[in-house]
């Protein structure tokens, strides 16, 4: 919450430990919590999608051929998982931006969920979930997309030693 408080150009905190402080001051304890549920809300479907949207591909994505009793060629390996990866990277992101966009708008107006989604619906209607969205394809397709190619290449190494 801090972070993303210290990121409105309006702000009066100088940083994040000034931001926690001034939020403990004008909201006392549970204001520090405010936008949890939102962050819940957008976080499961984000990883349920990229995982479901990695296993999908991971059974249709042709495999990479190799001579009898031989690995396939590395490069063919890897960037098939890259594939996966960013596929699913991007799914979990544009599938949860809606939810970013309704956490981040709670942050900035100490609004509810409810409160923040008719706000939203009425001022932009349903362009709202779109809000955004470049960034959060940077933002948070990348970590997912970087985090799914690494446990791959992980797994990958684990067995064919």
């Amino acid at each position: 919450r801090a972070s993303i408080t210290i990121q409105d150009p309006a702000t009066p905190y100088r940083n994040v430990r000034s931001a926690l402080v001034g939020i403990y001051q004008k909201r006392g304890p549970l204001g520090l919590w405010h936008g949890t549920s939102a962050g819940v809300m957008k976080t499961v479907p984000k990883y349920c999608t990229a995982i479901y949207i990695k296993d999908f591909l991971e059974e249709r994505l042709p495999r990479p051929e190799a001579p009898d009793g031989q690995e396939p060629p590395r490069h063919l390996v890897l960037g098939r998982s890259a594939v996966k990866s960013m596929v699913a990277g991007v799914a979990g992101a544009a599938l949860t931006n809606p939810l970013d966009v309704i956490r981040n708008e709670m942050f900035k107006t100490d609004l509810s969920v409810g409160e923040v989604v008719t706000k939203l619906y009425r001022e932009e209607g349903m362009g709202f979930c779109a809000r955004g969205i470049q960034k959060n394809m940077v933002a948070v397709a990348v970590p997912i997309a970087i985090t799914i190619f690494a446990t791959d290449f992980l797994v990958r190494a684990q067995h064919v030693r």
